[in-house]
């Protein structure tokens, strides 16, 4: 196995048991997170706030890894966020009361790394999957 993809997987482990520190740790000091859904970047200790807020809205988030490409620096997971949202979802256009529902949502991340350490990480998730099935996604009218 490849030490870059050594590094991703270590880093969604300590996402899995929602260990912040260790989370934080695997970024460079100028790394940082980028969750594109949301159009938000975290850098420093803020990245572990990402770990923080899915662990809150849904306590048995499993991460499920389908397929990495890595090559060189470059590392590439598809997966899909699974869980129950159980606790409040805070987004930046506001906070997603507990719905109770399961989530399966399609995931691509996409990593850049130096000398073993994530210097950028682009989250894309499918965000109008995760809202559809929160239930918060109702008929529109176009």
């Amino acid at each position: 196995m490849d030490t870059n993809e050594r590094v991703i997987r270590a880093l969604y482990q300590a996402a899995e048991v929602q260990d912040v520190n260790a989370f934080v740790s695997l970024f460079a000091d100028s790394g940082y997170f980028y969750d594109v859904s949301a159009g938000r970047k975290y850098h420093g200790n803020e990245i572990g706030r990402t770990v923080e807020i899915y662990a809150t809205a849904f306590p048995d988030m499993h991460r499920e890894l389908y397929h990495f490409y890595v090559s060189g620096d470059v590392v590439v997971v598809e997966l899909s966020l699974n869980g129950t949202h159980k606790g409040p979802l805070a987004l930046p256009v506001g906070t997603i009361p507990p719905t109770g529902k399961e989530i399966h949502v399609p995931c691509c991340d996409v990593f850049h790394l130096k000398d073993g350490k994530v210097q950028s990480f682009h989250c894309y998730t499918a965000a109008t999957i995760l809202l559809g099935q929160l239930g918060i996604l109702t008929k529109l009218d176009v």
